[in-house]
C-alpha cells in the first residue's frame, strides 16, 4: 500500500483480506501486506481490527498492546523502516476471524473514508504530532490490564484508530475526536485502578 490508498481505511481493509495464505494470518504478513516502510498504516490496521469482536478473544488485546508500542516507540525515534521481533511477528490469527472483522468494519470504513479530509493540518504536523503519538503509546498500556473488559479494550483501540486516521488524512477534527475518547479512557482506567486499590 503506497500513496492515497495507505489513507482510505477500505484500501487498508482490502489489504488485511489479502494478506498472508493458507488458513492462519500472522503480525508479519500483516505487514508485508501493508508496507512495512509506513509506520502509521500499521498501527490504523492493528487498532481498527481490535476495535471490531476481535477485542474479544483472549491474548489478541495484549498482542496488539506489544505490537502498537513497539511501532509507536519507533516512530516517536524516527524510525523509517518498521522492525518486529520474530515471536510478535509470527503471532497468527485464524483468517475466518480477520475476515468477520474486516467484514464488520467495511460500513463504518466507508462513512470515514467519505467524510475525511484535510482539515486543521498544524494538529498532524510536528511539534503537535508528537502528541498524538504520545495518546498512541499510552493508551495500549491499559489493555493487558483490562482484557477482560473487551469494550474497554474496544474503545481504547478506537481512539488509537481515531488519532492514527487524523494522522494519515491530516484531519485534525478526527484528532480531536481521538482526544477527547482518549481522555475518557484514561480517567475512567485511572478511576478503576484507584477504585481496585
Amino acid at each position: 500500500m503506497t500513496g492515497d490508498d495507505a489513507r482510505t481505511l477500505n484500501h487498508l481493509l482490502d489489504a488485511l483480506d489479502t494478506a498472508g495464505e493458507g488458513e492462519q494470518v500472522s503480525v508479519q504478513d500483516i505487514l508485508d501486506e501493508v508496507g512495512e516502510r509506513s509506520i502509521m498504516p500499521v498501527v490504523l490496521a492493528v487498532s481498527i481490527l481490535l476495535v471490531s469482536p476481535l477485542s474479544g478473544v483472549p491474548g489478541v488485546p495484549t498482542l496488539s498492546a506489544m505490537v502498537l508500542l513497539l511501532l509507536v516507540g519507533q516512530a516517536v525515534a524516527g524510525r523509517r523502516h518498521l522492525w518486529l521481533p520474530g515471536i510478535l511477528g509470527r503471532r497468527c490469527i485464524p483468517r475466518s476471524r480477520l475476515h468477520m472483522a474486516t467484514g464488520w468494519l467495511r460500513r463504518p470504513a466507508t462513512w470515514f473514508d467519505t467524510h475525511s479530509h484535510p482539515r486543521l493540518r498544524v494538529l498532524a504536523q510536528n511539534p503537535l504530532r508528537r502528541i498524538a503519538l504520545a495518546f498512541c503509546l499510552v493508551l495500549p498500556l491499559t489493555w493487558p490490564f483490562l482484557e477482560f473488559l473487551p469494550f474497554f479494550t474496544s474503545f481504547g483501540a478506537g481512539a488509537v484508530a481515531l488519532i492514527a486516521f487524523g494522522l494519515l488524512t491530516r484531519d485534525g477534527y478526527f484528532l480531536i475526536a481521538g482526544y477527547g475518547v482518549a481522555t475518557s479512557i484514561l480517567v475512567s482506567a485511572a478511576f478503576l485502578v484507584q477504585a481496585a486499590t
